[in-house]
């Protein structure tokens, strides 16, 4: 080996472990953003306000039961080198199909509330017509994926709005002054416990298309194999520790508008919020994080709604970064055109409920095949956690569906 050779072999080596951890952290922030959307700053504000310091203890439990599901599904994908669909196929042949229809008709409804909150966004921060800031926010989404290598552009775009929702949401909070020796102790021992918000809280997080996003892009990333397993759980943890870093902080904030005695208006709780803790300038804040939150989703969930059909044909996995533009589009038309069809984001949104417990379901099945795994024996620990909440989110995804069905109709 010449000299010169040599010398290039370190450097080649620092720039693979470069490329990893931002392909790594890239893959942890798009499953934490894409969670964290229009949807997520409602419910966080919400529920504190119902259950004040004991959603502390919600929050703690709901982030171990994502953790738990997370970590299960990207281990698995990493081991076997398939995505969520091809692994469903393999175990029940079908199987595959109903969980790709799912994820799509969901990431495609759920896109469509994403633009909305966008273009909300907009108009908070910079005083645009909510359609008109829809539009541009759709545009950005868009060329991302024009970029010749979008993956990369995407995991520096989920990133850089991510640490910006955290610094501003944590600003918020310090400005609020909330009780936090209070929120330590119902940390442990709440006053107050809701089944309900937790099963909100995991659904909204780990749910859906958002269940698969982080452990897709690594897998595209070509990031797999038992070799990378500490990689990829490390990763999988970042993302569920960056969403729980942001729910605290709303959480914080909306605590501490609480304890000083303000009213929250109900129109819209989080924007409230932020305009009683930091006046004026606080609702062009929200602006910034609104607009983040939802850009980071609709994002998220054009490309993992999209991976999930990309193996049904040459044609699609040719052209895929043009499906993911398509989706883009046919959500923001939508919305524009149409507005909010709330009796399809209502059924769909009962139907995102079961898409979890099948899904993890699926994927705990596949850990236990010899044929699927080779000589990868997973956790039994994993195994019972991961069952846990397969039953639970099954069992309350049946009862959200049998509720919201009538709605439907009326």
């Amino acid at each position: 080996m010449s000299p010169q050779k040599k010398k290039q072999k370190p450097e080649q080596i620092s720039q693979e472990k470069k490329t990893s951890r931002s392909v790594l952290l890239g893959a942890a922030f798009l499953m934490a953003t894409s969670s964290i959307g229009p949807g997520f700053l409602t419910q966080t504000t919400v529920f504190t306000q119902q259950l004040a310091a004991s959603f502390a203890f919600v929050i703690l439990i709901s982030l171990l039961l994502d953790v738990f599901a997370q970590i299960n599904v990207w281990r698995i994908i990493a081991v076997t080198g398939l995505r969520g669909q091809e692994i469903a196929n393999k175990v029940l042949p079908g199987l595959g199909v109903i969980l790709a229809i799912l994820i799509v008709l969901g990431g495609l409804a759920f896109n469509i509330g994403n633009i909305a909150g966008a273009g909300l966004g907009l108009n908070a921060m910079l005083g645009l017509n909510p359609i008109h800031g829809a539009m541009i926010s759709a545009i950005f989404a868009i060329l991302i994926f024009t970029i010749k290598e979008a993956s990369k552009a995407m995991d520096k775009v989920v990133q850089i709005a991510g640490f910006i929702m955290i610094l501003l949401m944590l600003y918020v909070a310090f400005k609020t002054f909330p009780p936090v020796g209070e929120v330590i102790i119902n940390t442990v021992k709440p006053e107050e416990i809701s089944i309900y918000a937790i099963i909100t809280l995991v659904g909204g997080t780990v749910g859906g298309y958002i269940t698969f996003a982080g452990g897709h892009r690594l897998l595209d990333a070509g990031i797999k194999g038992k070799n990378n397993l500490p990689l990829v759980t490390k990763s999988s943890i970042t993302g569920i520790a960056v969403t729980g870093v942001m729910r605290v902080a709303l959480f914080l904030a909306v605590l501490g508008v609480i304890s000083q005695g303000l009213t929250i208006n109900p129109t819209n709780p989080p924007a409230s919020v932020f305009q009683l803790a930091v006046g004026d300038i606080g609702y062009r804040l929200f602006g910034v994080i609104m607009w983040a939150a939802a850009i980071t989703s609709v994002v998220g969930a054009a490309y993992t709604s999209v991976s999930f059909i990309r193996s049904f044909s040459p044609f699609i996995e040719k052209y895929h970064n043009w499906i993911t533009i398509l989706f883009i589009i046919i959500s923001t038309t939508t919305f524009t055109f149409i507005g909010e069809p709330v009796q399809m984001l209502v059924l769909v949104g009962a139907l995102n409920a079961l898409i979890l417990p099948l899904a993890l379901g699926t994927i705990l099945v596949a850990a236990n095949m010899k044929k699927m795994v080779g000589t990868y024996k997973h956790p039994v620990w994993l195994t019972v956690t991961g069952s846990i909440v397969v039953i639970m989110m099954g069992f309350l995804g049946i009862i959200t569906l049998i509720e919201q069905i009538p709605l439907i109709f009326q």
